[in-house]
């Protein structure tokens, strides 16, 4: 698994890229961006619940939720290139988020029912290159494939193969996904 260091700047990178943007993180204001600040705190909690500290990354998550209105779960892995570019009313409980993965406003990635033990085969994994869209709701464990897009208020109940775009309630698979390259 890549370090802190390592997660936060591949997260920048592609968050630079995806706003046309060839500037590093060498401001501090850089670092409170709306955009990247919970970003870090979502790794800074996971950081530290993964290295015995689970009180402090519980007030990172608290923390996160009271300023960005995300809700995210420490144990799930989540890889390097995550963007956020909106964030209140956004749930992050997947067993597993890939890379480059872009996740918009006010989607809820969870179980169906309550599930406060984590059980990560009661949680949707997210593959690699996935985009999902405001309001959209995954739940259950199922899979989205890599390249995958799930369209505005779509939920989410069935696996959706690679590169394919999903949409409505509940949400069907409709065609490949179109999608553009990162700039």
């Amino acid at each position: 698994m890549p370090s802190l260091r390592e997660l936060l700047d591949a997260d920048w990178a592609r968050l630079a890229v995806l706003m046309g943007s060839s500037d590093t993180r060498r401001r501090i204001s850089h670092n409170f961006s709306p955009r990247f600040a919970p970003v870090a705190l979502l790794r800074t909690a996971h950081a530290l619940a993964a290295n015995g500290w689970p009180r402090l990354a519980d007030c990172f998550r608290f923390l996160n939720m009271v300023v960005f209105g995300i809700q995210a779960a420490n144990q799930q892995e989540i890889g390097p290139g995550l963007v956020l570019p909106h964030t209140h009313g956004t749930v992050l409980g997947a067993a597993r988020i890939g890379r480059n993965v872009t996740l918009f406003q006010q989607v809820t990635l969870g179980a169906r029912e309550a599930d406060f033990g984590f059980d990560l085969s009661r949680r949707p994994v997210i593959g690699d290159d996935v985009t999902i869209s405001a309001g959209a709701k995954v739940l259950g464990g199922i899979t989205l494939g890599n390249g995958c897009v799930v369209g505005a208020n779509a939920v989410v109940l069935e696996s959706v193969p690679a590169g394919m775009l999903a949409v409505g309630v509940p949400a069907r698979v409709i065609a490949p996904a179109a999608r553009s390259p990162d700039p």
